[in-house]
């Protein structure tokens, strides 16, 4: 039984590693769902100590930030947003910066992954009317939401497991890491000028032709306003969860968009990972699984390397659900170390985030290639780079 316990976990997280199970039509979700099912069939754990292992106040933030940009990308505020970029960017390096840094604020606002899946089509529409290589410019993006995201706690679902845990506020967390997300959002302008000759134009020679979508005013300035009143809510203290929750309730009153049409793009295969791996860990901890990590998690750079190695083994956030448990709950320093390299840590391998996926599969549709090795070249030194800088800015005291 000890054998088949162990089997199970390993194969889990080397599925929720590559994405997939060789011969089998399954997907993290249903890898985590299966393998929490597995050590209850198991008993490592009954369904009563499974439900309590289950971090609500996560799932209700994550569905609340989905809800809120379901809201903004049917009211036309991203392609608003890209329009006005392109009316004031006349270079391509002027575009591979406001590109950079504008999605990575609003991945610190919102969900990366979600600015990753909105805004790849988008930029690509963008690039091919400009007659510009698509590829530094998505990496650009893929980057962005990444760095970006490491500022706020609703920046990336691993922010938002750690805000949790550690109950660091939304404000503490943010000026803590914003410095780190900017600093790091400028590297990578300047990596992608030395890798790509090409970005380095500064002359005004791009004119995009004026595109046509669809703006639904009443919807965008409701979102907007909801909103404002959400970031002001984070500010002063509220329970971010239960802001998210009410922000997103209040979005769902409407009279004539049906509410189908933003709950078809709740990403509910993330809800259920999340649930199915907060079980999991709770069956890796039972069965001690845990003490093995222990022994290497003494020190802020054991832990910035340990975190790292996970990261882009098993997924970021089955990472932070890994080594949560051994992080001094008090000890914030520590609780930001472990945000700050789980995030960063996506940038290492084009397997390391979801957003990098997102955009390599975009590139694809479009013939373009994004090899694994091309990525690196650029994942590599930026990871190294950003990594180094925000354990120096967290520990520079």
């Amino acid at each position: 039984m000890t054998i088949l316990r162990y089997l199970l976990i390993a194969l889990t997280y080397i599925g929720l590693g590559l994405g997939y199970l060789p011969g089998l039509r399954m997907n993290r979700a249903t890898i985590a769902l299966v393998g929490a099912a597995g050590l209850m069939a198991l008993g490592v754990l009954d369904l009563k100590a499974a439900w309590a292992a289950i971090d609500y106040k996560t799932l209700i933030f994550l569905f609340g930030m989905m809800v809120i940009s379901a809201n903004l990308a049917a009211s036309g505020f991203f392609q608003l947003a890209l329009d006005y970029v392109t009316r004031f960017v006349s270079s391509p390096l002027g575009l591979l910066v406001v590109l950079t840094f504008g999605s990575g604020i609003l991945s610190a606002l919102f969900l990366n992954d979600t600015i990753a899946l909105i805004l790849t089509p988008l930029v690509l529409s963008l690039t091919q009317s400009l007659q510009l290589n698509p590829v530094p410019y998505l990496l650009a993006l893929a980057g962005a939401t990444n760095l970006g995201s490491v500022a706020t706690i609703s920046g990336n679902p691993q922010n938002i497991l750690i805000g949790s845990f550690s109950g660091i506020s939304y404000l503490e967390f943010g000026k803590a890491l914003t410095p780190v997300a900017l600093s790091s959002l400028a590297i990578q302008v300047g990596l992608l000028w030395w890798l790509y000759p090409e970005v380095r134009a500064t002359k005004a020679c791009l004119s995009a032709p004026p595109k046509r979508y669809r703006l639904f005013k009443p919807l965008l300035t409701k979102s907007l306003l909801i909103i404002g009143g959400l970031l002001v809510a984070f500010l002063i203290g509220f329970e971010p969860a239960e802001a998210t929750l009410i922000a997103a309730g209040l979005l769902f009153i409407t009279r004539r968009v049906k509410p189908e049409r933003f709950l078809q793009k709740v990403d509910w295969d993330l809800l259920v990972m999340f649930s199915g791996l907060f079980v999991l860990t709770q069956g890796v901890q039972k069965l001690g699984l845990l003490n093995w990590f222990s022994n290497f998690v003494h020190t802020p750079i054991s832990i910035l390397g340990v975190t790292t190695l996970l990261s882009n083994l098993v997924s970021n956030v089955p990472a932070v659900l890994l080594l949560h448990h051994l992080i001094p709950h008090p000890d914030t320093r520590t609780w930001l170390l472990l945000a700050a390299a789980s995030t960063l840590a996506g940038n290492l391998t084009l397997l390391g985030s979801v957003a990098n996926l997102i955009v390599a599969e975009a590139v694809a549709k479009q013939g373009h290639r994004l090899t694994f090795w091309e990525h690196l070249r650029f994942g590599l030194p930026l990871t190294a780079i950003t990594l180094v800088l925000a354990y120096l800015w967290i520990y520079r005291f």
